[in-house]
């Protein structure tokens, strides 16, 4: 049997630096903010709630900072565009990345359309007979994407013929389109008005996508030429952006093609400075914010963590200045509380 090390060096803590911990009380925070302020010195997930809002108000108080959001899964259909307009119309975000199905089911919001609250009792056969389309608990209407798409094919005639669409492109069209109509807030339009392109990555694996398959099919219907679509465009416009700021962050929502075609930046200038013996600056993000339920050992891109990143070069590592925080927990529930609390500290 070992014996015990007779040796040791007890401490108390403060002389390591380590930060002690306190009891929240939730009685006494008089905000969104107190409270999160609070969670920040428990445990558990509470403490990667409160470190998500520190590491996003510090990149939103860097005026140096250009800074991306990236959108995955169902937010815009669970009514969180509106945090997506705050952000943009504080002038938190310099660029989207986001599915098409997000904008898709944004856009309909936009439009005045409705979506509804799903009951359990109606089963999905029942649903497709009504077309009510499900996503999760909550239900979109056929009709609204039968309506959605005729907009879509106006707005798109009514460019110049000599477009090549890509999806900023599009997002931007169909942002103009909201402004003008003047309704209420919208992503689209703060986007356009603020400047902010929106890039849809997986563009073709979403009702938008289809709608502007269909646009192409129904021109040559017509006797018309298709309008081509070239992605590339996307990523030049996206990597210019990134290129003209050497100090980036990043708040992710979800994870998925959005997430990964936004990171991937770093590593394309590093690859193109390398493989065409051309001149490109090294960029990697300085601030990293995820909220998203998935582990890094599930294995796919919503669970890769940001230490992972730092080896592909695309995170400036934490010992040299980088700063990150992961939630994981459902946006839905997490997102509007850090946003919130950020919102109360600025507003100091």
């Amino acid at each position: 049997m070992s014996k015990p090390p007779t040796n040791r060096s007890l401490r108390g803590g403060h002389e390591d630096g380590l930060v002690p911990l306190q009891p929240l009380d939730v009685a006494a925070a008089g905000s969104v903010d107190a409270l999160v302020r609070g969670m920040a010195t428990t445990a558990f997930g509470g403490r990667r709630l409160g470190e998500a809002a520190d590491v996003l108000e510090a990149m939103v108080r860097d005026r140096d900072c250009w800074r991306v959001l990236t959108i995955s899964g169902a937010m815009t259909i669970a009514k969180q565009g509106l945090v997506v307009c705050e952000m943009i119309d504080r002038g938190w975000v310099q660029a989207i990345v986001a599915t098409g199905a997000l904008m898709t089911h944004g856009f309909v919001e936009a439009a005045g359309m409705l979506h509804f609250k799903h009951r359990a009792s109606m089963h999905d056969e029942e649903l497709f007979e009504k077309g009510y389309n499900r996503v999760y608990d909550t239900l979109e209407l056929e009709q609204n994407l039968d309506d959605a798409e005729k907009i879509v094919s106006e707005t798109l005639d009514a460019l110049p013929e000599d477009t090549v669409l890509c999806s900023h492109v599009v997002t931007a069209a169909l942002g103009r389109y909201l402004d003008r109509q003047g309704g209420g807030r919208a992503i689209l339009a703060s986007a356009v008005r603020k400047q902010v392109p929106v890039f849809v990555p997986a563009f073709t694996d979403s009702e938008l996508g289809l709608d502007v398959a269909v646009y192409n099919r129904r021109r040559e219907l017509a006797g018309r030429k298709r309008r081509p679509f070239d992605p590339f465009l996307d990523l030049e416009a996206y990597t210019d952006g990134i290129r003209a700021h050497e100090n980036i962050g990043i708040l992710t929502i979800g994870g998925g093609v959005p997430r990964n075609w936004a990171q991937q930046v770093g590593p394309y200038l590093d690859i193109s400075a390398k493989r065409l013996a051309v001149r490109e600056p090294v960029r990697r993000f300085r601030y990293g914010v995820r909220i998203c339920p998935e582990p890094d050992h599930w294995g796919g891109l919503s669970g890769c963590s940001y230490s992972e990143g730092v080896s592909w070069g695309k995170f400036v590592p934490e010992s040299e200045g980088g700063r990150f925080a992961e939630v994981y927990a459902d946006a839905t529930i997490a997102w509007p509380i850090v946003v919130r609390a950020v919102i109360e500290r600025l507003e100091r």
